[in-house]
């Protein structure tokens, strides 16, 4: 049986040694000193994104977000830290594809694949929301789902921007 490198037991050669692995998502990302600091840059870029929003779905969304922070204050926030490593699980083979594309700018290659990331990203929004059991929680979920792909696909060029900021 022929083998690439010409021997079954065939060692790599020491250039093939030396190339370094790209960090995961999860090293860049979850790693202690930098998740708090992923944590609040989340948080803001949520704020920011709802309070940007206009029109009907605009107004959905505003209120849908105003219902959660008076109704459970923190929420938004506690959800964001404990949904960022199934969020961040998601976004590891575009990140991992993109890495070895040589592209520049994460945001424009999420962009580009924007209904495909946004449903991975809001399937795990789906799972927690189909698992709550909070009414009101649902209520506001449901209320905005529809128009949630748009929503996000707006937003993929600032998470692009975040992951860019951590990256090395």
């Amino acid at each position: 049986m022929p083998y690439a490198c010409g021997s079954q037991w065939a060692t790599p050669g020491i250039k093939e040694k030396n190339i370094p692995m790209a960090p995961t998502l999860q090293e860049i990302l979850l790693a202690p000193a930098t998740r708090p600091k992923v944590i609040t840059d989340c948080h803001v870029l949520i704020e920011r994104e709802v309070a940007e929003k206009s029109g009907v779905s605009g107004t959905a969304v505003k209120l849908a977000y105003k219902t959660v922070n008076t109704f459970l204050p923190g929420h938004i926030r506690y959800m964001v830290e404990s949904l960022l490593p199934e969020m961040v699980d998601k976004l590891e083979p575009y990140w991992a594809d993109f890495s070895i594309s040589g592209g520049s700018e994460f945001g424009d290659y999420l962009a580009k694949r924007g209904e495909e990331v946004s449903e991975a990203l809001l399937s795990v929004t789906d799972a927690r929301a189909a698992a709550s059991g909070r009414p009101t929680i649902i209520k506001a979920y449901r209320t905005v789902r529809g128009s949630a792909v748009k929503h996000v696909e707006a937003a993929l060029p600032h998470i692009g921007e975040l992951v860019l900021k951590y990256a090395p």
